[in-house]
This record gives C-alpha cells, structure tokens and sequence, in this order.
C-alpha cells in the first residue's frame, strides 16, 4: 500500500472515529428522555387511577344522595299525610266544640227544669211539713160529703200522687240524660284532643327526621362539591401530562431521528472505507501480480446475513413472534424468546448506536440499539437481561458482547426476549416486525 492510499485510509478512519463519539451526547439526551417519559406515564397512570377513584366516590355519593332525597319525599309525603290527618282531626274538634256548644244550651234548658222541679218539690215538701209533716191521702177521702164528692177527691189525689211520680220520674231521667250527655261529649273531645296529640308528635318526629335527612343531604352535598373539584383539578392535572407526555414522544422521536441519522451516516463511511480498503487492497494485489506474475486470490468479505443482522444469542427458539398465551391471557408478542443458561452471551444483531440502556418496566434490564442498514432506520430490542454490558450512547459492531442473558422483570425464566422494530422505537410496538425474517429461524 502506497503512502496517498495509506493517508486516504487514515482521513477515513478519523472521520469515522468523529462520527462515532459524536452523538454520545444526543443518546444520553434521549435515555434521559425516555426516562422522563416513563416518570410521564407513570405519573398519567396514577392520576388516572386517582381520578376513576374520585368518579367512583361521587357515583356512591350520589347513590346515597339520592336515597336521602327519596327519604325526604317520602318523609314530606308523610307530613303531608299526617297533616291532613291532623286538618281531619281538627275538623272534628272544631265540630264536636260546635255540639258541646249546643249541648250547652240544651243541657242549660235542661238545668233549668230541673231546677224548676227541685223548686216544686221544695215547696210540696214545705207544705207537707207546715201540714204537720205529712199529707194523709185517707183523711182526704173520708172527708166527703158524697160518694161524687168521694170521687173528685179520690181522683184529685190520684193526679197528686201521679203528679209526684211524673216529677221524680222526669227528674231522674233528665238528671241521668244530662250526665250521660256530658260523659259522652267529654269522652269525644278527650279522644279527639289525644288524636291530636298523637298526630301533632308524629309530626313533630317527621319534622326532626326530614331535617336529619337535611343536614346528611347538606353535608353530602358539600361533599360531592369537594369530591367534583379535586377530580377537575386532577382532571387538569392529567391533561397536563398527556401533553407533557405527548411533547416527550415528539422529543424522543426526534433524538431517535437523529441518532438513525448518525448512524446512516456512520453506515456510508463504513462502506466508503469498506471500498477504499478494497481498491486498496485490489491495487496492491494488481502491484504484486505485475512484480511476482504470481496469481492471489481475493477473499469478499464475509457476509453475516443479507438482511444486515444477525442471531443475537445462541439458545432454543422458545416463543414465536405474534399472539400467544403465558397463562395470563391471550397477548401480542412483539418479539422472538431465545432460552439459554443465566450469563449466556447477547450480542449486537447489526452496527449501531445504544439509544437505552438500563431498567425498563416489563422488559426488566433492557438495551435498545439505533441501527441504519441500507438507508432503512431499524431499532433492535434486547430485553430481561442479568448484565448490560454498554452504556447509552456508545457505538457497538455486530456481533459485540453488550450483555447477558437472564430473567429480569416480566419473566418466567432465563431466556433473551428479542424484537426488531422498522425506525425508532415509539413505545406501542406498532412497527415491530418477525425477527425471524431478519436473522432466520
């Protein structure tokens, strides 16, 4: 190799060694990124559990609000109720004092001709006792002149004797009538005033019950307003961060961007220095051929795989890629699983960038790389690994060490879950293809 092709190579070589510090910092950016992204998510995740949490509370607030409100209907149709009940009975009583008002006349009616008859027979008993104290009936018959004057007084004191009859008769039976009609009306007042007591308690009772039921009604109501307000203040909050989130996925995409970029890059001066290697290389060959006249053959290099990757770890295909069942349901896979002994070697499928390497939810310890093949941006997964053996940012060939295998995060045993996704990886797994395409079964 002649000093010009030995100075091209090393012009080659330094722009390819710029190229490949240069987006350290870019990649730590973007693992910084993808690390507040998640705090986003987790954050999103939390207010929204924190939410469906308020809207549950107001929906049993408002459950029991309303059985307070039907509680208070029917305790405002039970008042009502009873104060009709309480209108009737007063009714009554207005009509009852209106009968004892006119028994009261009747009754003073009646005083009176007792009265009159205790008079009567005050007097009778005066005469008698002026007559030296008793009327002999005999006496009075055997004093007539004639048997018709026997007669007239035998009959005069028929109507005395039956007078006096009719007179306590009448006495007795008014004095009876009078007392059983006081009894009567003094027992229907007695029952309608206790009625009234009755009605006037129970209402009293609905009356403290409904405001009860108020105050509860009131308190709830307060309530449900506090409840409302945090919930549109988490509402906000949420909000917030879905924009907050929305603004990472766009930061990422873009850092993602530019390291696919680099790494495109990077790929064209692999293959410019690939091909000055090899006129180089042919020149030397044709320099030594024209000096020796002996023939070498040339050795391509050798070609992994015509996709540009390949297998990243050895070990039993333990999962396919798309739907399957792991004993919790039925799920996408977006990967392949190769299984293989805890500190199996994983290694780069294709030349790139790191863009992720640490802890990440499901995956457990994780490392992302940004590959450019052929102009097409890919990004390779390599998850629940027990060693990470890169950090972000730093470039890796193909075929490097960047790990170990194991069974970190959601995992049922040591196994390396690997996925191939078309550009960056955005998270949804929407762009993941069958590893299998790429680096064969």
């Amino acid at each position: 190799m002649n000093s010009k092709s030995k100075w091209m190579l090393s012009v080659v070589s330094l722009i390819l060694a710029l190229t490949m510090v240069m987006p350290s910092v870019s990649a730590n950016s973007l693992s910084d990124l993808k690390k507040e992204q998640q705090e986003a998510e987790r954050k999103k995740s939390e207010l929204n559990s924190n939410i469906n949490e308020k809207a549950n509370e107001i929906s049993k607030n408002q459950s029991t609000l309303e059985k307070i409100v039907a509680k208070i209907n029917e305790l405002e149709d039970k008042i009502t109720e009873t104060q009709d009940q309480m209108n009737v009975v007063q009714g009554e009583i207005d009509q009852t004092k209106t009968e004892i008002d006119e028994l009261k006349a009747s009754i003073e009616d009646l005083e009176i001709k007792i009265a009159e008859r205790e008079e009567l027979l005050k007097e009778r008993a005066r005469a008698i006792q002026l007559s030296g104290g008793s009327v002999d009936y005999i006496d009075v018959l055997l004093g007539a002149n004639s048997f018709v004057d026997f007669i007239d007084r035998f009959s005069a004191v028929n109507m005395l004797i039956e007078a006096d009859r009719d007179i306590m008769r009448e006495q007795a039976e008014d004095k009876k009538l009078l007392a059983e009609k006081k009894a009567e009306i003094e027992d229907k007042l007695a029952a309608q005033e206790k009625r009234q007591a009755e009605l006037e308690s129970l209402k009293a009772s609905l009356d403290g019950q409904k405001k009860e039921q108020a105050g509860l009604k009131a308190d709830l109501d307060a309530e449900q307003k506090r409840l409302a307000e945090e919930k549109s203040a988490l509402e906000e909050e949420h909000a917030e961060a879905i924009g907050l989130s929305n603004s990472l996925a766009k930061k990422i995409a873009n850092e993602q961007a530019r390291l696919a970029e680099l790494a495109k890059k990077a790929e064209e001066e692999r293959k410019r220095k690939e091909a000055a290697e090899r006129a180089a290389a042919q020149k030397a060959a044709a320099s030594k051929k024209s000096a020796s006249s002996s023939v070498t053959a040339y050795s391509a290099p050798v070609v992994m795989n015509s996709s540009g990757f390949i297998r990243p770890a050895a070990g039993r295909l333990s999962s396919n890629y798309g739907g399957r069942d792991i004993g919790a349901g039925y799920e996408v896979h977006s990967g392949i699983d190769i299984a293989n002994s805890v500190g199996t070697a994983i290694n780069a499928s294709a030349s790139g960038y790191v863009s992720y390497a640490g802890v990440m939810g499901s995956y457990g310890n994780v490392i992302m790389i940004t590959h450019s093949i052929n102009g097409q941006a890919y990004t390779t997964v390599y998850a629940h690994l027990s060693s990470i053996g890169v950090s972000t940012g730093q470039a890796v060939s193909q075929g490097q060490r960047i790990g170990g295998m194991g069974s970190t995060g959601r995992s049922t045993g040591s196994h390396l879950h690997f996925e191939i996704h078309i550009g960056a990886w955005n998270g949804s797994r929407s762009n993941a293809v069958n590893p299998i395409n790429y680096i064969g079964g």
